[in-house]
């Protein structure tokens, strides 16, 4: 790293995020930032927000409490997708949700839990689909600026089945697509498993 590269990383590092918040960042977040550092303080905040106001839909129960595969998770992904997308650009919004996704993958090599589990090919997956689906929806929704609005528009798309969730029983289990409950004790640590991508519908 070049003298002026290095200033220039101390500058991001501490002025916008602060040390200890960038450090939290995957290697693909961090080089996200980096690329895109006039916007990267307001996406933050954003994100900040977004997980503030899933929280709160988490209490009220409306959509379920699956923060890990259900559609709280598909909700989340999308509208964090149509926040970042109105404020900083479709295509910086999809590739900070793709910087976010490689991450993950990096967090499973570490062994590093996210949301209190390890994440895997399929969980990531349904998180890239509900991105790009959000990034859609901020098209159909781009004149529209109150948060109640934008919560409408996801909701819907997670009624009609737009976005996607991961097949599970009525107990929570995983399920394959063949509807096979899946022992998860039997796949700890694997990245590939055999879970079932669905209509948010379903």
């Amino acid at each position: 790293m070049g003298k002026y590269s290095f200033v220039f990383f101390l500058f991001i590092s501490t002025t916008l995020f602060s040390q200890s918040k960038f450090s939290r960042l995957s290697a693909p977040e961090k080089r996200w930032v980096l690329l895109h550092p006039f916007v990267a303080k307001k996406a933050f905040k954003i994100t900040q927000r977004v997980m503030n106001d899933v929280d709160s839909l988490k209490n009220t129960g409306t959509i379920g409490k699956d923060n890990n595969g259900g559609k709280l998770d598909a909700f989340k992904h999308a509208y964090w997708m149509i926040s970042l997308s109105f404020s900083i650009g479709k295509k910086k919004a999809l590739k900070l949700g793709i910087a976010h996704e490689k991450g993950n993958y990096i967090q499973w090599k570490k062994k590093l839990l996210e949301d209190s589990l390890l994440p895997d090919s399929i969980s990531s997956e349904m998180d890239k689909k509900n991105n790009a689906i959000g990034v859609q929806l901020s098209k159909e929704c781009k004149h529209l600026h109150f948060k109640g609005e934008i919560f409408d528009i996801v909701m819907n798309a997670l009624k009609t089945g737009r976005l996607v969730i991961i097949k599970k029983d009525d107990k929570g289990n995983y399920l394959t697509c063949d509807g096979v409950v899946l022992s998860m004790s039997d796949w700890k640590g694997k990245w590939s498993i055999p879970k079932c991508i669905v209509p948010s519908s379903f």
